[in-house]
């Protein structure tokens, strides 16, 4: 780490911008060559998607984490800009990161690839960028392609989205062709950030994340004012207040620095130990001279997908209240609350984005922590209606009320946009009417229908996503919006093993799936659950009404081999016995489902 301190810098000298793009469009590639062109790293130094710095990032090929780079680029007249970049995630699960970053931000460089054109989540970005005020910069990226088209993705750009693209730039990340006009074209057409210096200080917390030597770093964007070392700040939502140790920023190294001033993004740590100390989103001014009035923030996130999170271990309980709580910090959009099970003991209620945010929680827990941990089935939250006229949300269908008790009940409603080249486009409008979707409109993009569909969020939440790739052999992308709720004949599936109700493997279902739903649960349970010395039922119900079952047959031992010649009636005597101590077994036998029956038992229906 260097205690090189660069010098405060003129706001006209600075360019604050976020990378914004679909999956797999090469934002953090282009974020390589950027960091390799201004010289933030040595040759030595660099690797491909250097600021991808989790295993998981690494290993998917995707970006989780927003991350934050300050660049020196000389521009062609001679003078020195600095440049904060942001690299985003393209996931739709991710959005929260992405809204964040914009706000911190005053132009976007929005990458399209020129072999691919434009994509669902291309749109959504760029939309909230709009939102934003942003200056919006376009580059057509992976141009070395043999099937890059950038002129009529240039024109698809201005047909689809509707900003001019006139003057967007021809770049391939991969071999850095077109990186210094891109840099040149950032330095003149996106604007310079405002602020004033001597106003009080205000800053704008975007991000934090914790570390185990200093504590909780915090990542910020100073609007007014200047932040210095040895400053006492106020935190203005959480109303606590902290010396500053340490004050830096990322090139992408971390390098310590007296001040930040208006415009700049960087980092502090005040030796803050509770991670309930940092909300995203809050303002930091001096306790000196305070600021008037707070910053807006940012919107709080709405968990879209709820499930439980246990300990295989029971003992585990409070490591995994600890684990959760780090990761809390590092991801503003996970939420959690303790609940308890009668088949899996305490445990967590966690809430998340979207499916592939639980699998990447789940598997950071796993892998950070070094915890075994157990999913129940993911779940939306359901609005029930009573007849005594109030109103409760249903997070887990566990905790369903008596349906005697209840009026109706509502489910939440996406409005999804898929993008989906025309031969495809079949498979895609079946998948929709099977997902009880309702088209709202179709239009033509050049060769790709653009499908706007109102779907029921408990149907997306499985697996519409990856069924959605495999129809369209990966070439639909999608993205959603939450629509309201809307009311629905929905009816809780409830699985037992042995007569007795599993309540971790519950589900509300809508009445005309309940059938296959409830099939296809026990057909896979069968293979899953190890053979007893005794028959296990294996039911799907509805209330008291069975709907399906399944029964895995008992192990035998042969209790008649000893027996040779002689009457039938030994061997009878014999079987007889057998089976009277199965009957008892069978009654007082406890049926134990192994930890990974349970999250296999969940994805299924995907193979059938």
């Amino acid at each position: 780490m260097s205690d090189k301190s660069p010098v405060m810098t003129e706001l006209d000298k600075i360019r604050n911008f976020a990378i914004i793009a679909h999956i797999d469009h090469g934002k953090s590639t282009l974020a390589d060559r950027l960091i390799q062109h201004c010289e933030g790293l040595t040759d030595r130094e660099m690797k491909n998607q250097v600021l991808d710095s989790m295993d998981i990032e690494r290993e998917r090929g995707i970006t989780i984490k927003a991350q934050t780079v300050r660049l020196r680029y000389k521009a062609r007249d001679g003078s020195i800009y600095i440049l904060n970049l942001m690299d985003t995630p393209g996931h739709v699960d991710f959005a929260y990161e992405v809204s964040r970053c914009l706000y911190a931000c005053e132009g976007s460089v929005l990458v399209v690839d020129s072999s691919q054109g434009v994509e669902a989540q291309t749109l959504a970005n760029v939309y909230q960028a709009i939102d934003n005020n942003h200056e919006i910069l376009p580059v057509l990226n992976k141009i070395d392609l043999p099937a890059a088209e950038p002129e009529q993705v240039r024109t698809q750009i201005e047909d689809v989205i509707g900003i001019d693209a006139s003057g967007a730039i021809k770049v391939s990340a991969k071999t850095g062709e077109g990186i210094d006009d891109l840099l040149n074209s950032i330095v003149m057409t996106l604007p310079a950030p405002k602020g004033d210096i001597n106003a009080p200080l205000k800053a704008l917390l975007v991000d934090s994340w914790y570390d185990t030597y200093l504590g909780v770093m915090v990542l910020i964007r100073v609007i007014d004012g200047k932040i210095k070392k040895g400053m006492k700040i106020k935190m203005m939502v959480a109303e606590s207040e902290h010396t500053l140790d340490r004050v830096g920023v990322f090139t992408p190294k971390e390098i310590l620095v007296d001040d930040l001033g208006p415009g700049e993004i960087g980092f502090f740590t005040a030796s803050i130990k509770e991670v309930s100390q940092t909300h995203v989103g809050d303002t930091i001014t001096e306790v000196k001279r305070p600021a008037l009035k707070a910053l807006p923030g940012f919107k709080p996130v709405q968990s879209v997908v709820f499930c439980g999170l246990f300990p295989a271990d029971a003992a585990d309980f409070e490591d995994l209240r600890d684990s959760m709580l780090k990761l809390r910090l590092n991801d503003a959009s996970f939420t959690f609350e303790t609940e308890t099970s009668t088949a899996l003991g305490y445990g967590f209620r966690c809430g998340f984005l979207g499916m592939l945010h639980l699998e990447i929680i789940q598997e950071r827990l796993t892998r950070e922590f070094d915890l075994d941990i157990i999913t129940t089935s993911p779940s939306v939250i359901y609005k029930i209606h009573l007849n005594n006229g109030t109103t409760k949300e249903l997070h887990n269908p566990a905790d369903m009320p008596d349906p005697t008790y209840i009026n109706h009940i509502e489910e939440p409603w996406i409005l999804a946009t898929v993008l989906v080249p025309d031969e495809y486009l079949g498979s895609v409008l079946k998948l929709c009417q099977d997902k009880r979707g309702e088209q709202v409109e179709m239009t033509y993009a050049g060769n790709r229908a653009m499908l706007v569909y109102k779907l029921p969020l408990n149907e997306v939440v499985y697996d519409f996503y990856d069924k959605l790739k495999s129809v369209s052999r990966g070439y639909a992308s999608f993205n959603y919006q939450m629509d309201g709720y809307r009311e629905g004949d929905l009816v809780k599936l409830t699985i037992m093993v042995n007569s007795e109700p599993v309540d971790a493997l519950s589900m509300m279902v809508h009445r005309s799936q309940s059938e296959y739903r409830g099939r296809a649960l026990c057909e896979r349970l069968k293979d899953l659950i190890p053979r007893q010395l005794f028959k296990i039922p294996i039911q799907a119900a509805i209330g008291g009404k069975v709907i399906a079952r399944e029964t895995i047959s008992a192990m035998r031992k042969d209790v008649t081999a000893k027996c040779y010649g002689g009457d039938v009636s030994r061997k009878r005597k014999l079987l007889d016995k057998q089976k009277k101590g199965k009957k008892k077994m069978r009654l007082y036998g406890n049926v134990e489902i192994p930890h990974s029956a349970f999250i296999a038992a969940l994805k299924m229906g995907e193979d059938k």
